[in-house]
């Protein structure tokens, strides 16, 4: 992977990680554009998701600030709920990463068919999320669950993790801003703690993945996280204005041409 691959995926990355459009599925359909190879995909992946967790903890850095300073009080207050409710997010797809990591890994290899139908999926969730009226509840328990089963599931290519996660929860009656913040802050973790073990592969054997060298994905990092940041912000201003039916309407076109050209190409 060259620099100015690493460059164009990263800012696929940042830009599609948090508009409701599938950042792995864009990354699967970059990566056979441009020919990179499956390994040095899962590697890449992993970096550029990190680099937008990053910018995620830069433009939530208030929230987070707030979350961190009520659980050092030591007692029971609304960050510690809130911190109970993201615990209770990760299980699925803590599950999923653990018990099938080689399945997941069998995924990415540039199966635009795969890519394609589950950006339909995504395409059918932010469509009919559209139509939830009365969004006026905050984030259950229960509603964590569930909406980290939706998170689990967006490990996918072509399910858009925060397009899951957002219409799971709206659908649920969560309020757009509480189901936006959520739906942010709870990736934090998972992708994180991914990132780590997936770079102490490398460094254990850095041979495995020597077509990604270390400029490249110093490059990709940077992209993705100025990308990310933008992205974020305004998909703040999205969720809050009810516009995701635009989204819908993409992820349908983009899937069906993937699917197309998986097909007849």
């Amino acid at each position: 992977m060259t620099w100015i691959e690493a460059l164009i995926l990263g800012i696929i990355q940042g830009l599609t990680e948090f508009l409701p459009v599938s950042s792995s599925g864009h990354l699967e359909m970059g990566t056979v554009l441009l020919g990179v190879k499956s390994e040095e995909n899962l590697l890449f992946a992993v970096i550029v998701h990190a680099a937008t967790a990053l910018s995620t903890i830069v433009v939530f850095r208030k929230d987070i600030g707030e979350i961190i300073a009520g659980l050092f009080q030591f007692k029971w207050n609304e960050s510690w709920d809130f911190g109970i409710k993201i615990i209770i997010s990760m299980i699925p797809v803590g599950i999923v990463g653990v018990f099938f990591e080689d399945e997941i890994t069998a995924l990415f290899t540039g199966n635009l068919l795969l890519v394609g139908s589950m950006l339909l999926v995504t395409s059918a969730l932010l469509f009919f999320s559209h139509f939830k009226k009365n969004n006026e509840k905050p984030v259950s328990k229960p509603h964590a669950l569930i909406i980290g089963l939706a998170q689990a599931v967006a490990i996918l290519p072509g399910i858009s993790r925060s397009g899951a996660t957002i219409a799971t929860a709206l659908l649920l009656g969560v309020e757009k801003n509480k189901a936006t913040r959520f739906s942010f802050l709870m990736v934090l973790i998972p992708i994180l703690g991914a990132s780590m073990l997936k770079l102490k592969d490398y460094f254990e054997a850095p041979a495995a993945y020597e077509g990604l060298s270390g400029p490249s994905m110093v490059v990709g990092f940077l992209a993705a996280f100025l990308a990310g940041y933008v992205a974020c912000k305004w998909m703040i201003g999205i969720v809050r204005k009810g516009k995701l039916t635009y989204f819908a309407a993409y992820c349908l076109v983009i899937g069906l041409i993937a699917i197309i050209s998986q097909i007849w190409i």
